[in-house]
């Protein structure tokens, strides 16, 4: 069904704003430059007008906080359809980028500047290379598109193909132009269907193993004490890290590392994810909300004022924990900076194979 775009002007008489054009295209391009909130505050352009040897330029090229890549691609004058195959396209050539490809990529951009350095500023870990485009998606841009076009798109996410639309709409205001965008699909379903199908070349896929790896980042806003004090793991900052958090089912498994630290527990879920203003937690005189309790409690209070930006948690019954300075680490092990993700490479068989040495207790 096609997304169509309305903005009312508030008053005794409600009245719509009219819709218009803007210049050019590429004038959309250019604030996304300036500007790539557009699209997405959890994204960091790397790449733009890319020449591919496929006859053709990738308008945008982004990375996200896990090292995986969003091709980026403007409808322009291209009919609908003509759009989705081009970015097909392109995706063959993304997905055989490697390190040293995507940092020339993002120099030509930066004009000479560090990928890493810029990477561990914008998102605050370290640019892993070895899971470095491990996955890709595709977002088209466009203000419509035809409904066989819709269809295709929801057949390749059925499938799961990572692909999006970002439809936008201009509105006039007086002398002021307003601009809107509303997504086809939940861009956190995107980024789910383009983590659970993320694999390695050089490690091969094989099934998934049913074993959940969650990735715990001990910051500000949340503590690794609090969450073996009171079963729980929370993600938050963002509906990239948060929306993974969905992944997880009551009775699921979760092993629990964190970043630059190592693995630090093994649990069930017990429920699924809730919000903080939602999420108690016990305590000797009962259930008490965790905005009161926590120990990072006016940090969460603060977020909360942002449902995008707010914590939340799943209720985890701990098989086996360990403090933070007694964390499991070695190399080889599987990382990744999604909150939760269900790896497919041997990589992770490994792991676990390994931390099950560690936490003896994980089968209870």
């Amino acid at each position: 069904m096609p997304i169509h775009h309305a903005i009312w002007k508030v008053g005794t008489t409600p009245a719509p704003l009219a819709t218009t054009q803007l210049v050019s295209e590429q004038s959309l391009e250019d604030m996304i430059v300036r500007d790539p909130r557009i699209l997405s505050s959890e994204w960091m352009l790397i790449g733009r007008q890319e020449i591919t040897p496929y006859s053709g330029r990738i308008d945008l090229l982004a990375i996200a906080p896990d090292g995986s890549i969003v091709l980026i691609e403007l409808k322009r004058n291209r009919t609908p359809r003509e759009i989705v195959a081009q970015a097909l396209d392109y995706a063959v050539w993304v997905d055989g980028l490697t390190a040293d490809k995507i940092v020339q990529i993002y120099q030509r951009f930066s004009k000479g500047r560090n990928l890493g350095d810029d990477f561990k500023a914008r998102f605050g870990a370290a640019l892993d290379e070895e899971t470095l485009n491990d996955a890709h998606q595709i977002v088209l841009v466009a203000a419509e598109l035809d409904d066989a076009s819709e269809r295709i798109i929801t057949y390749l996410n059925d499938r799961d193909i990572a692909i999006n639309v970002l439809f936008f709409q201009v509105f006039q205001h007086g002398p002021d132009q307003l601009l809107s965008r509303a997504w086809l699909i939940d861009p956190g379903e995107t980024q789910v269907k383009a983590t659970s199908t993320a694999v390695k070349r050089s490690e091969g896929k094989e099934p998934w193993i049913g074993e959940f790896y969650v990735s715990f980042g001990d910051d500000s806003s949340r503590s690794w004490e609090d969450a073996r004090r009171y079963g729980f793991i929370c993600a938050g900052g963002g509906p990239w890290y948060s929306q993974t958090l969905k992944l997880l089912s009551p009775g699921d498994r979760v092993w629990v590392k964190i970043p630059g630290t190592g693995y630090v527990g093994v649990g069930r879920v017990t429920e699924p994810v809730q919000p903080v203003t939602e999420f108690t937690v016990p305590t000797p005189t009962g259930d008490k909300p965790c905005l009161e309790v926590l120990s990072a409690a006016e940090t969460l209070r603060e977020q909360a004022r942002d449902p995008e930006k707010a914590e939340h948690f799943v209720r985890v019954q701990w098989i086996e924990t360990v403090p933070t300075e007694k964390a499991f680490n070695e190399i080889g092990l599987f990382g990744n900076q999604n909150s939760v993700c269900q790896p497919v490479t041997p990589k992770w068989r490994h792991t676990v194979d390994r931390l099950k040495t560690f936490f003896t207790r994980w089968e209870a």
